[in-house]
């Protein structure tokens, strides 16, 4: 099975699965990447009320929890639905928006991971280094919730981490690494448009939720959700005046994604 045939047979099984991926996220983003979810064929919940996590999570065939929203009541839902992901066998995606920009941004990632096991962990160069330890944040100093480093410069400290916490991770960029503890392949694509798209590295974290509830490999998982961000991404740049059409152009290219699309644009390396 060729790469594009794999991402598309993933893109195909949420169109016809149409798994709930439960969000606890950013406020910010969240009709960002709750219409992301639907144009790809997923069916999103958001909530942060931690008295319904337990349920909402029996139901769900994968959870995000993104920590762009650090207030009371959305820390208070995260571990709760973590557990009862991990009682239920239910992949967990973590994205640490802006770990590295402040102690609460980088102990709460830290701790949640302590706790609870991670299917992917999906972030930026800045915060993935963060996360692997004090040589490499040092490397990768963050600027709020923007990157100070490139995502090429974070391949062995993901790969490292990856291996410290038996999952896959992610780093965004303008090339994203998809590691796990035996190496990392490469993505190529997409637009210099989508970094001006407040979410879209969210949206990536969603995407990768929504292919974790078809695929019960997170590293395939994670690669097919970046496959489908950068091409996706690429076919709306082509349509786009600026970044205010490219997200709705975005949109509509998840929506329209096809096999013969991914075969012609998919550019990656093992």
């Amino acid at each position: 099975m060729t790469d594009a045939t794999q991402v598309f047979h993933d893109i195909a099984a949420i169109r016809e699965k149409n798994p709930l991926v439960l969000s606890i996220t950013n406020y910010v983003v969240t009709n960002t990447t709750a219409n992301a979810l639907l144009a790809l064929g997923a069916s999103p919940i958001m909530s942060h009320a931690a008295e319904e996590m337990a349920e909402l999570v029996a139901i769900s065939g994968a959870l995000v929890i993104n920590l762009g929203t650090v207030a009371p009541e959305y820390l208070a839902a995260m571990d709760p639905a973590w557990a009862a992901a991990d009682e239920a066998g239910v992949p967990v995606i973590l994205d640490p928006v802006g770990a590295g920009a402040s102690m609460l941004r980088t102990v709460t990632p830290l701790a949640l991971l302590a706790n609870h096991k991670a299917a992917i962990v999906r972030g930026n160069a800045s915060e993935i280094m963060t996360l692997a330890g004090a040589s490499c944040a040092s490397a990768g100093a963050s600027k709020g919730v923007d990157s100070t480093a490139r995502s090429l410069d974070a391949a062995g400290c993901a790969q490292d981490l990856a291996r410290r916490l038996d999952c896959v991770v992610v780093v965004s960029g303008e090339v994203d690494l998809v590691c796990s503890a035996q190496g990392c392949a490469r993505v190529f694509g997409g637009s210099a448009l989508m970094p001006r798209v407040t979410g879209l590295g969210c949206t990536a974290t969603a995407l990768c939720g929504a292919f974790a509830a078809v695929n019960p490999d997170p590293f395939a998982a994670a690669l097919s959700a970046c496959v489908t961000m950068k091409v996706a991404g690429e076919l709306a740049a082509e349509k786009s005046a600026g970044p205010g059409t490219l997200q709705l152009h975005f949109y509509d290219a998840l929506y329209a994604l096809n096999e013969a699309d991914l075969a012609t644009r998919l550019r990656l390396e093992r």
